[in-house]
């Protein structure tokens, strides 16, 4: 049995964004990235948690960004065969997002923009291809905050799936009455629906896309 110590984070995940090879685990020491905000504008110290990415199959740990008092982490994403983090610093007011070097242990920072280009860390999230910094607040919009800046209504129980250029690829659920659920093809520059298709698309290790239905 391999014994792999990632220091009491059990919530293993594999990476999004079509990889077997990396996986990771943070301690939600302060929940997730929009609650440790909330707690850092209402005046709490807010502490960094730990993420640490596990490579498989020899399992060895990588801690890539340092702990520091005022700034967490958000979701990794797998993209150009390297990790990519989400790193916020509440105390600099300024949204890191860096490319872990695996071969050099090393990070490389990608962009810094000011945390003012979002409103809130809600659902702030990595996606891909090309790689892209999205948020989608709960009033019914969902925005790219970079590279591009983009912004347009959808439905309130659609999810972005992933990115494909200029195409967005969003899951959407319904009961009427039974459950089902389908994937929208939007238009990046108005959210425009393209494309309507039966199921949910899984991006798979070999980066080949299957449509689930």
């Amino acid at each position: 049995m391999r014994i792999v110590d990632i220091h009491g984070a059990t919530n293993l995940e594999i990476v999004r964004g079509g990889t077997n090879e990396w996986y990771w685990a943070t301690d939600y020491i302060h929940g997730d990235l929009y609650e440790a905000e909330e707690l850092f504008l209402q005046g709490h110290p807010v502490r960094s948690n730990r993420l640490y990415l596990i490579h498989y199959p020899d399992g060895m740990v990588y801690e890539p960004v340092h702990p520091v008092d005022g700034q967490y982490l958000g979701n990794p994403v797998y993209d150009g065969n390297s990790v990519v983090l989400l790193v916020v610093n509440f105390t600099e007011s300024v949204i890191h997002i860096l490319r872990f070097l695996h071969q050099q242990e090393m990070t490389k920072e990608i962009a810094r923009l000011p945390l003012s280009t979002v409103k809130n860390c809600y659902n702030l999230l990595l996606h891909t291809s090309p790689l892209s910094l999205t948020r989608q607040p709960n009033d019914g919009t969902f925005e790219i905050a970079w590279p591009e800046q983009v912004s347009f209504a959808i439905n309130d129980r659609e999810a972005l799936s992933f990115r494909d250029g200029d195409k967005l690829y969003f899951n959407i659920w319904y009961e009427d009455p039974d459950y089902r659920e389908e994937t929208l093809v939007r238009s990046l520059q108005d959210g425009m629906i393209l494309e309507k298709l039966p199921g949910d698309i899984r991006i798979m290790p070999n980066g080949e896309r299957w449509l689930i239905k």
